[in-house]
């Protein structure tokens, strides 16, 4: 939902998962889909002030170091899925690496505006917007 959201709001949008059963059912119209290990696929892709960045999988072995790299690039959105229960533990995981409290503290988590989202559809609205926020450097 995240990435038809964003196409239709004229993001260019690239989705990056290195697991087999994904990349074989994922199609997403104007999405492009890279299969790799996301960290490695975005140290390769050129990030800019103009780039969010989202990990969605709930897995940390695919959204940690992809996060990683993410909040040491210029990205003007850094965001994982996840409670803020799990949110603490990625920020106390992602500390043991070479960023910064200043670094850390750039990740959005748990994602989305505050919004009451239940369901998918829901969730991907309140994330886009807090993407459209923070592109506008609105305060939410």
């Amino acid at each position: 939902y995240v990435a038809d959201l964003a196409t239709s709001a004229d993001y260019e949008v690239v989705v990056i998962d290195p697991r087999e059963e994904i990349a074989a059912v994922f199609r997403v119209d104007d999405v492009r889909f890279e299969r790799g290990m996301p960290d490695d696929v975005i140290v390769g892709m050129g990030i800019d002030h103009r780039t969010a960045i989202v990990a969605l999988t709930h897995d940390p072995k695919l959204d940690d170091m992809a996060l990683l790299e993410a909040l040491k690039s210029p990205a003007f959105y850094v965001g994982a899925l996840g409670s803020r229960v799990t949110t603490a533990k990625r920020k106390e995981r992602l500390a043991l690496f070479d960023l910064s409290p200043q670094e850390i503290e750039r990740l959005h988590g748990p994602v989305g505006l505050h919004i009451g989202a239940k369901t998918p559809p829901e969730i991907a609205i309140s994330i886009m917007a807090e993407i459209t926020a923070a592109k506008y450097r609105v305060a939410p």
